[in-house]
């Protein structure tokens, strides 16, 4: 009997030794894995041995989320800049055929019918025609009311009649959308 009471002791005893390994392990894992700052209870005050650490991890903390919101929005300024650019380049050129097709036009006006007048406008559709594609389109002014943000007022004209009266009665020259930009102002003469 003795024996048995013996190997029942032994059993205990090391039950009991593995389940105090097993909680103190799970206690220096979840130490481990959580930050100073969460190990310390509303209640608790750190110790001075802890406050420079849990400061010095504060102070990091603020840092991290300050550069990577700084490179966030260094990122997007890039892309940003990098669209302008090649849109602006975009305009350069388009305003380059824009004053091509204005030469085209002036062309057309004072040449006479024959072969070369109808070279010329296959020639002049075909730069509209690529314009269009490009989202080039010319603003209508002629007889609507004057649009500061269309149109350059180079001129005022008597009107003819009272309808006429702030109101668009010439166009010199084409102006041109970039989609919904303003890409060159219509400069035209405005009835008074």
């Amino acid at each position: 009997m003795m024996k048995n009471t013996d190997n029942q002791n032994v059993k205990e005893q090391k039950t009991k030794i593995k389940k105090e390994k097993a909680n103190s392990q799970t206690d220096n894992s979840t130490e481990e894995n959580t930050p100073l700052s969460d190990n310390l209870s509303d209640t608790e005050v750190p110790t001075p041995e802890l406050e420079p650490e849990i400061e010095s991890l504060e102070i990091w903390k603020d840092k991290y989320a300050r550069l990577s919101a700084d490179f966030d929005n260094f990122r997007k300024r890039t892309v940003k800049e990098k669209m302008n650019l090649i849109e602006m380049g975009g305009e350069r050129v388009l305003k380059s055929i824009i004053s091509i097709t204005d030469d085209f036009e002036r062309a057309l006006k004072i040449m006479g019918d024959g072969a070369e007048k109808d070279g010329m406008e296959l020639i002049h559709k075909k730069f509209t025609d690529a314009l269009a594609v490009e989202g080039v389109t010319p603003i209508d002014a002629l007889n609507k009311p004057l649009d500061t943000d269309f149109h350059d007022a180079v001129a005022k004209f008597p009107a003819q009649s009272p309808e006429q009266v702030g109101c668009v009665i010439d166009v010199l020259q084409t102006g041109y959308m970039l989609k919904d930009k303003v890409l060159r102002f219509t400069k035209v003469v405005v009835g008074e």
